[in-house]
């Protein structure tokens, strides 16, 4: 590798992408959240290589992969990058009164209830200010968050870090199993591969599935099943009507109210697991309207679904409830 560059000033544009591609492994990705061309991106990392004179990936691997040089330089940006997110945000960052224009991304789980509250408190809280709500997977709402398609999201917290974006934990809403009343088998039974009842479960490609398979396999358990949907409504009146159980949240579960007389939530058996939902923005989303969705998020979190399913069930007192 050639030595340090004079010619050039450190680009924050390829330092951007060179943590982009240490997160997805892949050019194409990269270049994907970026908006550039994978050409483009490629030069970038390059010019990045050839400013510090080190090689940061092993080019002989496909994908590269990070050289130990690579991986340190990594560690050594984070914390900077970060701070300069943030300073930026702040330096840019209008306020409530002066926004003009907001775009927020929820997950289904959150629908029926919670998003139509939201919306009528932020249009009274923000009179001057134009509204788009869109509602998808947690996958599709942070690349749009990553595209600077959406300013704000409520998704299922995924596993890694979201350096290029700014995050708040707010719920753990734990995995319980969900019966038909009146099922003859046990749930420890159907779990030891015993009983009659399938498996009912989310569609693979959804972040929620992905972490119940990832729990499963730790635990040892496989589960034969024969049906698969991205509804959590649907696969409610599946189990409503006989035709199984599934494994899913109290939150989903507090839903599904049309349904509730015909299912038994139970906890788990074993030590619990569970998922955390978060509010995500985008680094120039000002402060002072992610603290009002926030304050409002979690007081009808509190409120409309907390404090109803503890009353339902008590066992989930201290595993279902807001997060500092």
């Amino acid at each position: 590798m050639a030595s340090p560059s004079t010619h050039k000033d450190l680009s924050l544009k390829g330092l951007e992408l060179f943590q982009s591609y240490a997160r997805t492994h892949s050019l194409r990705e990269t270049a994907q959240e970026s908006g550039l061309s994978i050409s483009t991106v490629s030069h970038h990392l390059r010019s990045l290589e050839e400013h510090l004179g080190v090689a940061l990936f092993d080019h002989e691997r496909r994908p590269m992969v990070l050289t130990v040089k690579g991986r340190s330089f990594l560690r050594n940006i984070t914390q900077a990058m970060q701070s300069i997110r943030k300073a930026s945000a702040e330096a840019t960052a209008g306020s409530v009164a002066e926004t003009s224009y907001l775009r927020i991304g929820t997950i289904e789980d959150l629908d029926s209830d919670l998003t139509p509250d939201l919306a009528v408190y932020l249009s009274r809280h923000m009179a001057g200010c134009d509204f788009l709500y869109h509602t998808g997977t947690s996958h599709e709402i942070i690349r749009k968050l990553r595209h600077r398609e959406l300013d704000l999201g409520v998704v299922t917290t995924p596993q890694g870090t979201l350096s290029d974006l700014e995050d708040w934990t707010v719920l753990r809403d734990p995995f319980v199993a969900v019966m038909p009343v009146g099922a003859e088998d046990s749930l420890p039974e159907i779990i030891a591969g015993g009983g009659k009842l399938p498996f009912l479960q989310f569609s693979s490609d959804l972040m929620i599935a992905t972490q119940i398979e990832t729990q499963l396999r730790r635990l040892g358990v496989q589960l034969p099943h024969k049906f698969e949907c991205s509804n959590n409504q649907t696969l409610m009146a599946m189990v409503a009507a006989g035709a199984g159980w599934t494994i899913t949240t109290p939150l989903l579960f507090a839903r599904a109210r049309r349904f509730q007389p015909k299912l038994r939530m139970l906890p788990f058996p074993g030590k619990s697991f569970g998922r955390t939902l978060s509010l995500v923005s985008s680094p120039d989303c000002p402060r002072d309207v992610i603290d009002l969705v926030n304050h409002k998020l979690r007081q009808g979190l509190g409120a409309q679904v907390i404090s109803p399913m503890h009353e339902a069930a008590p066992w989930l007192r201290d595993q279902f409830g807001l997060l500092d």
